[in-house]
């Protein structure tokens, strides 16, 4: 855990290097800043996914009580795939301040597939503790990681969408749903069993008979 705490610390860092003082002359100040909004939206959109990455992180291992050479191998590839973020977060904060389409709709493109590349990390991570119930935790032995394995292949769904909507409409309408995403992932991040209209459904008593 302390390593890849480790890990999620560097690359929240690498993502503010990105954030420069704007080359403008003296008492344009206010007008450099404003201009690099796109800087900040993408900043904001990976930080956000690599914060709600760390809260579910730790909440899958908070349940998992003996790891094992296959666990270390899958929490690698969850890590590999969040340490590439700050680079898709580069290349569309640039697109975006060099205004030309073509280049803004690769970039969400690009960054859409660095986020489904993650979710699919995520995916292989619960699918492994799932098939693997012996390292977990008594409490989490039930159908909490299988459960999750439909919010994984959910995120690599939505962010594959995102980056078709980007690519071929509209960059700024991918961004936006860039945004959104890690909304649901951080309100869900204790699990979809903890997610209260998941939970009413689950524990709904039967109809009358």
């Amino acid at each position: 855990m302390a390593f890849s705490d480790a890990i999620f610390a560097i690359i929240i860092t690498l993502l503010v290097l990105d954030l420069r003082v704007p080359d403008v002359p003296p008492g344009h100040l206010l007008t450099g800043l404003l201009e690099q909004w796109p800087s900040y939206g993408a900043y904001l959109a990976s930080y956000s996914y690599v914060a709600v990455v760390w809260l579910n992180h730790k909440a899958a291992f908070n349940r998992i009580q003996q790891t094992d050479r296959g666990l270390h191998w899958v929490n690698l590839f969850v890590l590999f795939s969040t340490a590439l973020l700050p680079f898709p977060t580069a290349v569309v904060s640039h697109a975006l301040q060099e205004h030309n389409n073509a280049d803004q709709r690769v970039a969400v493109a690009f960054y859409a597939l660095i986020g489904a590349l993650l979710c699919a990390s995520w995916l292989a991570f619960y699918h492994y503790l799932a098939r693997n119930p012996d390292l977990l935790k008594d409490q989490a032995k039930g159908g909490f990681f299988p459960v999750e394995r439909f919010r994984a292949l959910a995120g690599v769904v939505l962010y594959v969408l995102a980056g078709l909507v980007g690519y071929l409409f509209a960059p700024l309408v991918g961004l936006a749903i860039f945004l959104l995403l890690p909304v649901f992932y951080a309100i869900t991040s204790a699990g979809l069993y903890h997610f209260r209209p998941t939970r009413d459904i689950t524990h709904r008593p039967p109809p009358p008979t």
